[in-house]
């Protein structure tokens, strides 16, 4: 069992920065930061391989998103540049310690889930 806990969201305009952070109890294969706007479905922002650091980005956010993993401390991290009204969303942290060759995120590969932290952009 791995427990994820996230912190660092909040509230910023057009523009701004945020960092997310993700702490994990235990060890992983792979990590990732899922969002969810108010009345869609969950989708996969980035996801990061824990042993190799391979990283996915989805297109909404290259350029602009990076993940990133502190092994020593079991942590993930997201690092939100050039925020945009339509980045609002709960983010949520996901791991899994399963085997997936699939390199797109999706919510059925995570059994792991953080509670969630919600971030918003203003205009």
């Amino acid at each position: 069992q791995v427990q994820l806990v996230e912190s660092g969201g909040g509230s910023v305009q057009t523009g701004g920065s945020l960092r997310l952070s993700c702490a994990a109890s235990g060890a992983t294969n792979r990590m990732a930061w899922f969002r969810q706007p108010p009345g869609k479905e969950r989708e996969g922002v980035a996801r990061i391989y824990s042993r190799t650091g391979s990283t996915w980005y989805a297109d909404s956010v290259k350029g602009r998103f990076t993940i990133s993993q502190d092994t020593s401390k079991k942590t993930l991290y997201l690092q939100m540049n050039s925020l945009k009204p339509e980045d609002t969303s709960m983010y949520y942290c996901a791991a899994s310690t399963r085997v997936t060759w699939n390199p797109i995120p999706t919510v059925n590969q995570f059994e792991y889930w953080g509670q969630g932290i919600l971030v918003t952009v203003s205009s």
